[in-house]
């Protein structure tokens, strides 16, 4: 993909700088509309350049992709693209961040795709900037940099910074580059070379509906629901959710076993648990630093109710 003739270097050049473990889907649904691109057009219209801190980077499924060592200096790059997956290992490698920060302060624009946006960061380099992150890695970016709150959203372009959720989203933020530098016309006709008949805004949501996603739509109940989410580090009493969505507390035990099949109390500590769970198994925070998180007063209660739910220590989760 980068060997190209020396008249292509006057072209825009984009780079994708690959991490170990690499979501391949959401690689190449970000560097595939660029193909398509030059196809359509009939001539090069962008220079496609992939770095690595290894002369080749295997992605999550295996694939092994061949790499440029990392930029030591701009040399065209217009905007890079961080692609990583979900292992923690894979946020903090101080080569990547001293190489995203040079490039910063040469006026490349600098994306994040999948797991990305969490290397960039780790850099120091979303401050102020509104930017999204895959949703199952938004908690653990949420606890690990206290003073960043990534947006529910597919992907955003806050000036100089382009995040993305991953998955099949950059076909859509790419449609917008692409938009951006030869109109939504053409634009139009990529997203048709992939029977994308329908580009998606950045604010589309990265799950399904909360409805959706536990299967119940009493609107008590999904109130109450979201407000769990809302709430896991601090989780409010039953009786003051049931305060925060209108009804008694014996009528909220009675939507939980009418339509859940459960009770207040377990599902509450079902979704405490789950954020647990990610915790552990993509942020370098201790178990003491996840119990709190998660609401529990102590790591040995938090551990207790890990076992019961996951049948193995969060220590066990850990290493395996």
């Amino acid at each position: 993909m980068t060997a190209r003739s020396p008249d292509d270097r006057a072209l825009p050049t984009i780079g994708f700088l690959l991490l170990p473990g690499f979501a391949l889907m959401s690689f190449a649904a970000a560097t595939e509309p660029f193909r398509a691109a030059d196809l359509l057009a009939g001539r090069p219209l962008w220079r496609i350049r992939l770095f690595a801190e290894t002369p080749t980077v295997a992605a999550s499924s295996g694939a092994v992709v061949e790499a440029e060592p990392l930029p030591t200096r701009a040399d065209g790059l217009t905007v890079l693209f961080v692609v990583a997956g979900g292992a923690p290992a894979d946020w903090h490698r101080p080569a990547v961040h001293q190489t995203l920060r040079r490039l910063a302060s040469e006026g490349v624009r600098l994306g994040g795709i999948s797991g990305g946006p969490f290397v960039l960061a780790a850099a120091g380099l979303l401050a102020d900037r509104r930017f999204t992150i895959h949703w199952e890695h938004a908690p653990t970016l949420a606890e690990a940099f206290r003073d960043l709150a990534p947006v529910q959203a597919r992907w955003v372009i806050d000036r100089d910074r382009l995040t993305c959720g991953g998955g099949i989203a950059p076909l859509d933020m790419m449609h917008a580059l692409i938009a951006e530098h030869m109109g939504a016309d053409f634009a139009r006709r990529v997203s048709d070379w992939f029977l994308h008949a329908e580009a998606g805004g950045g604010e589309g949501p990265q799950r399904a509906s909360l409805a959706e996603r536990h299967g119940v739509h009493h609107p008590v109940l999904l109130a109450v629901l979201e407000k769990m989410e809302a709430t896991i580090e601090a989780p409010l009493s039953r009786a003051a959710m049931a305060r925060f969505a209108g009804v008694s507390a014996r009528h909220l035990d009675r939507l939980f076993a009418g339509h859940r099949g459960t009770t207040f109390r377990d599902d509450y500590r079902r979704i405490r648990l789950a954020h647990g769970d990610r915790l552990i198994r993509q942020s370098s925070l201790s178990i003491a630093e996840i119990a709190f998180a998660t609401g529990f007063s102590s790591s040995g209660h938090f551990g207790r109710a890990y076992r019961a739910a996951y049948g193995r220590t969060p220590s066990a989760a850990r290493k395996g």
